[in-house]
Parts: structure tokens; C-alpha cells; sequence
């Protein structure tokens, strides 16, 4: 293998790499901010949000690398997949970032006031299945696994159903004042975020099958 050839593989293992990063950086933001929301802790939800120009930096960092190498090496095949792929990726990863600052943002808005027992523990749930949705996806990333990448399809059905169960559980009491109909709603959004996070796993999953098959989902494999 050339000089040039060796050093163009490293720069992949590297992308590779911060890839893998930034998609531990988002599993740490959905924890944080799960375990802030159910705490009603509003100075950790401001720091969360202030952390989240770490994923950001990476994303673009991460990009601007990307594309000189493909500017420089002109790649081919596995290796034009791989570095479509990682531009696809990180900008899944970005926008959960994204969408747990909009989690750590209703944390204000929802004040100190206590969920009951049954939203408590939906949401509780909701936050470990997106965590676990994010680290399969950096999973399947990471080991080029396209049956575990399938897979993120049928563990997204878990969390359509939480969601599914929260709105019943906050939308079932009996008519309430205007400041309850507007806390259920922030809780609703709240699940909303989670169910995108989850969505977002499930496109990292579609874009590794890809990386590796040179397919989509339900498409006939590249030969």
C-alpha cells in the first residue's frame, strides 16, 4: 500500500472514530437530560444546553474533514459509501443533540411541579430507549453490523408505544384549568423529542446498511 493510500485509511480510521464520539456525547445529552427533567433540575438542564456547542464543533469539524477527503482522494466504492455515510450520520447525531436542548429548554418551562407516578415512569422509560436506540446505532456503526442496524426498525416500535401511552396517560383526566392543559402539552412535546431521538437511531441504522450493502432498506443489494 502507497504512502498516500496508508495515510488516506488512517484519516478514515480517525473519522471513524469521532464519529463514534459524537454519538456518545449524544447518549450522555439524553441521559443527562432524562435524569434532569425527572429531577425538575433547571441548573443542570442550562449546562446541558451550554454543552451541547461540544456536539456542534464536532459535527462541523467532522464535516469539513470529510469532504477535503473527498476533494483530495477522489474515493471509490466502500469508501465513497463509507464517507457519504459519515456525512449522513453525524448530522443524525447533531440534531438529537439538538433535540435534547429542547428537552433541557421545557424543563424551565415545566417549574418544580412533580409528575405523577405513571408519566414519571413513561418517561423514565422513554429516556433509557432512546439511550439504548443511540448506542445500537453507534453499535452498528462501529462494527459495520447490518443485522443489528435492522433491528433499530423493531426497536423503534417500543418507543411509538411509549408514546402512545403517554399521551394517553396525560390526556385521560378529566378537564382541567388552562395551566394544566398547558403543562400536558410540554410533556407531550417532551415525548415528541424522545420519539424524534428514536427516529434519528433508526436513520443511522438505514444509513450503515447502505455503508455496508451498498443498498437502502428493501432495495436489491449493489453488487
Amino acid at each position: 500500500m502507497s504512502e498516500t493510500r496508508r495515510a488516506f485509511h488512517e484519516d478514515l480510521q480517525e473519522l471513524c472514530a469521532d464519529v463514534l464520539h459524537l454519538a456518545a456525547l449524544a447518549g450522555e445529552a439524553i441521559q443527562g437530560g432524562t435524569a434532569a427533567l425527572l429531577e425538575a433540575d433547571i441548573d443542570t438542564a442550562l449546562e446541558l444546553v451550554e454543552r451541547d456547542q461540544e456536539m456542534d464543533d464536532l459535527t462541523h469539524g467532522i464535516e469539513q474533514r470529510a469532504c477535503a477527503l473527498l476533494a483530495r482522494q477522489q474515493p471509490m466504492a466502500v469508501d465513497l459509501r463509507l464517507i457519504v455515510t459519515v456525512l449522513r450520520v453525524i448530522h443524525e447525531l447533531e440534531r438529537m443533540g439538538d433535540l435534547m436542548v429542547n428537552v433541557d429548554k421545557t424543563i424551565r418551562r415545566l417549574g418544580s411541579a412533580e409528575f405523577g407516578p405513571k408519566v414519571r415512569g413513561i418517561l423514565e422509560a422513554m429516556g433509557r430507549q432512546a439511550t439504548a436506540q443511540v448506542q445500537a446505532a453507534s453499535d452498528a456503526f462501529a462494527h459495520r453490523d447490518v443485522d443489528l442496524a435492522r433491528k433499530l426498525r423493531q426497536m423503534d416500535d417500543v418507543m411509538d408505544d411509549l408514546q402512545r401511552d403517554l399521551f394517553r396517560a396525560i390526556f385521560a383526566g378529566p378537564e382541567a384549568d388552562e395551566a394544566t392543559v398547558q403543562r400536558a402539552v410540554q410533556i407531550a412535546l417532551v415525548g415528541r423529542y424522545f420519539e424524534r431521538i428514536a427516529d434519528h437511531a433508526v436513520n443511522v441504522g438505514e444509513r450503515v446498511e447502505f455503508m455496508v450493502t451498498g443498498s437502502f432498506p428493501d432495495e436489491v443489494p449493489a453488487p
